[in-house]
C-alpha cells in the first residue's frame, strides 16, 4: 500500500504539470509549446513577407535609378534656357518616398568654366511633418553644396536678353521631384565671386540656410508666413547672419522681410574688385546691422549701424578721370530725383561711423601733381534718409588735416524740394605749412621751408545759393629757404625773397600772423552742372585764393582783403 500511494502521490503531480490551469483551454505545457511554434511560425512568415517585399521594392527602385536618372536631367535641360546640367547619380528610396541626386552640376552654356552650381548631394522627400495638417508637400536637404560665379559669368547674365523669371529655374526645380517644395535646408554651402584673380576671390564659407513653410500653407493669413535663417563666414574671419521672414509666392515677385548683422569684414578683399582704378581702398574692418523689407508694394532700407574702422581711402583725379566723374555726377543726380522723397521707398541710416580712416585726394590733372589728406579722421553720420520728413541729416568730423592739423567740423543736410540744402561749419588749426608744398607750388609757384597754417571756414545753401566765408591764417612763415631753393633760377629766388619778406611785414603788422578773409558766394541752379560740384568749384577757388595772401600767381603785389 505504500508503494502505490507513492506511485499515485507522482501521478498526481505530473498531471498537475501537464493540465492546463483552471479555466485555461489546452493541453499544458505540449499544446502551449505547441501554440508558441504555430506563432513563432507566423511571426517568421510576416517578417519574410516584410523582408521579401523589401527586396522587392529595393530591386525595383534599383531597376528604376538610371531611368529617373536620365529622365529628370532631359527634363531640367529642356526647362532651363542658357544653362545645362549634369546629373552623373540618383538613388530612388521607395520605402521612404525620397530621391538623392549626387553630384548634380549646373553650368552657363556661354562659360561653362567654372560650374556655376554644383550639388554633391541634393536629397528631395515627402515633408512627413506637414501630412498631420492633411498636404503634401516636399522638403529639399542640400548638403556641401558649391556655387561659383566670376565676371564673364555674370556680364553675360546681364547682357541676355531673357529676363532671368524666363529661364525656367522654377519648372527645372520642378522636375526634380513631383511634389511642390516646401522646406529647405543647406548646410556648408560655399559661394565664391571670382573677378579676375582666382587669388582674390570674394568667399562665403559655412553658409547653413533654413527656411520653412515655402508653400505657405500653415498661415495663409500672413504677410510673410515663411520662416528664413541663414548664417555664414565671410572671408573666413567675418561673420553674417540673416534673420527674418518671406512670401515665396508673392506676385509679381516674392517679397522678403529680415534683420542683418554683419561683423569683422575685411575691406580689403575687395580692393582687386573695385571697377574703378581711380579709387586706392587698403585696409578696413566693416561691421553693420539694419533690416530691409522688399516686397511688390514696399521697399525699405534701414540700416542702423555702419562702422568701418582702420581704412585708407583715396581717389585720383585725373584727365583720363574727367568723363567718368561727369557720367557719375549724372548718375548721382538722376537717382537722387528718384528717390527724394518717393513715397514708396524708404532709405534711412541711423548711423554711418568712420574710426582711424585716412581720406585722401591726388590731383593728376594739375601741372604739378599735389595730394592732400586727413589722417585719423573719425566721421559720424546720422539720420541720413531721402525723405524730407525724417528730418536734417548730421554730420561730425574731427581729424588731422596732412597728418598735423587739428580738424573739427559739422554740418546738417537737409533734403529739400529744391535740392538739398546744408550748412558747414569748419576750423583747422595748426597745419605744417611744408605738408602743403606741392599744391603752393602748383597754384603759386613756389615753396615754404617753415610756418603753421590755420582756417576757418563757414558756407550755407539755401535756395540754390552758396554763401559763406573762408578765413587762413598764417604764422612763421619762411619761404626763401638757402639750401632748399640753391638749384632754382635767379629770378625764382628773387621771387621767393619777396615773397618772404612780404610775409614778414604782414605778420609785424598782424601780431605775428597773416591773415585774410574770402568772401564766398555764387548761384547754383545751372542744370547743366551739379549742385556740388558747383560749390566745390566756388570752395576750390576761394582756398587758393586765400591761400596765396596778398599775391597772385605772377608774384604781383595784389590788394589786401
Amino acid at each position: 500500500m505504500t508503494k502505490n500511494r507513492l506511485f499515485y502521490d507522482r501521478a498526481l503531480r505530473i498531471k498537475s504539470v501537464l493540465a492546463p490551469p483552471q479555466g485555461v483551454a489546452g493541453g499544458g505545457i505540449i499544446h502551449s509549446l505547441f501554440g508558441r511554434f504555430q506563432k513563432s511560425r507566423r511571426a517568421r512568415w510576416g517578417i519574410g513577407i516584410a523582408a521579401t517585399l523589401i527586396l522587392v521594392l529595393f530591386g525595383v527602385s534599383f531597376l528604376l535609378d538610371e531611368y529617373l536618372r536620365s529622365s529628370i536631367e532631359k527634363k531640367i535641360n529642356q526647362e532651363l534656357k542658357g544653362y545645362s546640367v549634369r546629373l552623373p547619380g540618383l538613388r530612388l528610396h521607395l520605402i521612404g518616398l525620397s530621391m538623392t541626386l549626387r553630384g548634380l552640376t549646373i553650368i552657363q552654356q556661354a562659360h561653362p568654366d567654372p560650374p556655376v552650381v554644383h550639388f554633391p548631394v541634393l536629397k528631395a522627400s515627402i515633408h512627413w511633418r506637414e501630412i498631420l495638417s492633411g498636404r503634401l508637400v516636399a522638403e529639399f536637404m542640400l548638403d556641401r553644396p558649391t556655387v561659383n560665379i566670376n565676371l564673364l559669368q555674370l556680364r553675360s547674365e546681364v547682357a541676355s536678353t531673357v529676363p532671368l523669371k524666363q529661364r525656367g529655374w522654377q519648372q527645372a526645380v520642378q522636375a526634380i521631384y513631383p511634389l511642390k517644395i516646401n522646406s529647405v535646408l543647406i548646410k556648408n554651402a560655399t559661394v565664391t565671386y571670382i573677378d579676375q584673380d582666382p587669388k582674390t576671390a570674394l568667399v562665403l564659407s559655412n553658409l547653413n540656410l533654413q527656411a520653412t513653410n515655402i508653400r505657405n500653407i500653415r498661415h495663409q493669413d500672413q504677410v510673410y508666413p515663411s520662416s528664413f535663417h541663414l548664417e555664414t563666414a565671410v572671408f573666413d574671419s567675418g561673420r553674417a547672419v540673416l534673420d527674418g521672414h518671406a512670401n515665396f509666392l508673392a506676385e509679381p515677385h516674392p517679397g522678403i522681410k529680415g534683420q542683418i548683422k554683419l561683423d569683422n569684414i575685411a575691406i580689403d578683399h575687395f580692393r582687386s574688385h573695385i571697377s574703378n582704378p581711380a579709387i586706392s581702398l587698403k585696409g578696413g574692418l566693416l561691421r553693420a546691422s539694419g533690416d530691409a523689407e522688399y516686397a511688390p508694394k514696399v521697399k525699405v532700407a534701414h540700416l542702423k549701424n555702419l562702422t568701418i574702422q582702420g581704412m585708407n581711402l583715396e581717389y585720383s583725379h585725373s584727365k583720363r578721370t574727367v568723363v567718368a566723374e561727369k557720367n557719375t555726377v549724372t548718375l548721382v543726380k538722376k537717382t537722387a530725383r528718384k528717390l527724394g522723397n518717393n513715397p514708396g521707398i524708404l532709405i534711412l541710416a541711423d548711423e554711418l561711423i568712420l574710426k582711424d580712416c585716412l581720406l585722401g585726394l591726388v590731383n593728376k590733372a594739375a601741372i604739378k601733381p599735389y595730394r592732400v589728406f586727413f589722417t585719423d579722421t573719425n566721421l559720424h553720420l546720422s539720420n541720413v534718409s531721402n525723405q524730407a520728413a525724417r528730418g536734417p541729416a548730421q554730420a561730425r568730423l574731427q581729424a588731422k588735416f596732412m597728418g598735423s592739423g587739428n580738424t573739427k567740423a559739422s554740418a546738417d543736410f537737409k533734403p529739400e524740394k529744391g535740392g538739398a540744402a546744408f550748412d558747414l561749419y569748419l576750423k583747422i588749426e595748426e597745419t605744417r605749412l611744408t605738408t602743403l608744398n606741392d599744391l603752393l607750388r602748383t597754384y603759386g609757384d613756389f615753396d615754404v621751408s617753415a610756418g603753421i597754417f590755420s582756417v576757418v571756414t563757414e558756407l550755407h545753401v539755401k535756395n540754390s545759393t552758396l554763401t559763406g566765408y573762408i578765413k587762413p591764417f598764417f604764422k612763421g612763415v619762411q619761404v626763401y629757404d638757402k639750401v632748399q631753393d640753391k638749384h632754382e633760377g635767379t629770378f625764382h629766388k628773387l621771387y621767393e625773397r619777396v615773397l618772404d619778406g612780404a610775409a614778414l611785414l604782414l605778420e609785424s603788422r598782424q601780431r605775428q600772423e597773416v591773415a585774410t578773409k574770402i568772401l564766398i558766394s555764387g548761384r547754383l541752379d545751372k542744370p547743366e552742372t551739379s549742385r556740388w560740384q558747383i560749390a566745390g568749384e566756388l570752395l576750390k577757388n576761394a582756398f587758393f585764393k586765400a591761400m596765396l595772401p596778398t599775391f597772385d600767381r605772377n608774384g604781383k603785389r595784389g590788394k589786401k582783403p
